[in-house]
């Protein structure tokens, strides 16, 4: 078990994306400063926010919601990098490190969420896990 949620792989994962996606949205026109700069950056660091949050959870319930909204956030993230890319903002080599990186936090997170839920089905209702 990890001592603190800094230590799970998925959450340093989580927060490498977080942190491409600022670097990736920093030349973005200043007109979409309150639009999609806000959006994607809000999205992106909800990821990491919502394994945090699920991480200081006690019930596996709880946890479970927190990672479904964390999987939700990568899916939000993810629509916003296209947008970004099909209007022109984004250049597709640079958004294609990022996806892949989605693409791997969201098979982990299924994982974590399939896992959760057989626990969660055996009766192992208040067992926390992290």
């Amino acid at each position: 078990m990890y001592k603190s949620f800094k230590e799970m792989p998925i959450w340093i994962d989580a927060m490498d994306m977080a942190e491409a996606v600022f670097r990736i949205s920093d030349n973005l026109p200043k007109k979409e400063d309150y639009g999609l700069t806000s959006q994607l950056r809000r999205s992106a660091l909800s990821v990491s926010g919502n394994i945090a949050e699920a991480y200081g959870r006690y019930h596996i319930g709880d946890k479970l919601n927190f990672y479904y909204f964390s999987r939700g956030s990568m899916s939000e993230t993810m629509s916003h990098l296209e947008y970004g890319t099909r209007v022109g903002y984004f250049n597709p080599e640079d958004v294609k490190p990022i996806h892949c990186i989605l693409e791997a936090l969201y098979e982990s997170i299924n994982r974590l969420i399939k896992s959760l839920k057989v626990k969660h089905k055996t009766g192992n209702k208040s067992r926390p896990l992290s």
